[in-house]
């Protein structure tokens, strides 16, 4: 995945689930840590920083993003 598809998955994911969204990131990071799913888990927790860059207003999930 490129980094635009994991800011538009987290976008759609805010989109639809509106603060809700967090919550279930969060929820799914301590579930899959503790089920032993750590690559899956990961996963998770950048979706979970994403959406809460996405909340907070840091980034526009519509415009081009480069990461350094």
């Amino acid at each position: 995945m490129s980094t635009g598809d994991l800011y538009r998955l987290a976008s759609d994911l805010a989109q639809e689930h509106g603060p809700a969204a967090c919550d279930y990131a969060s929820r799914a990071v301590m579930t899959l840590e503790a089920e032993g799913a750590h690559e899956r888990a990961q996963f998770w927790f950048l979706m979970l920083v994403l959406l809460g860059d996405i909340k907070s207003g840091r980034v526009d999930p519509d415009a081009f993003i480069t990461i350094h």
